[in-house]
């Protein structure tokens, strides 16, 4: 990933356009403020995201394995067939 710094005031006239470009070009802005760095603008990896949106999912799933509270594939066959039964 490409990093630029740009001044405040042109990102906030141009916020739409780069942030198109940050997407496309995977750049990262370093956002100054009267040579000050401010903040940081640049393109969520997807992956990130669904991480972060599964992540209480997946600290549970980690807590249950840590705790012996797993089944084997066979075990998850069997009860699938046994549901199917009913």
């Amino acid at each position: 990933m490409t990093t630029r710094t740009i001044g405040i005031k042109e990102f906030r006239q141009n916020l739409t356009k780069l942030s198109k470009k940050a997407k496309k070009e995977k750049i990262c802005y370093i956002v100054m403020n009267h040579q000050e760095p401010m903040g940081r603008f640049e393109p969520i990896d997807e992956d990130e995201l669904i991480i972060e949106k599964f992540w209480t999912e997946i600290q549970e799933g980690l807590d249950d394995v840590k705790h012996g509270r797993v089944y084997t594939l066979d075990e998850v066959m069997k009860s699938i067939h046994q549901r199917k039964k009913k």
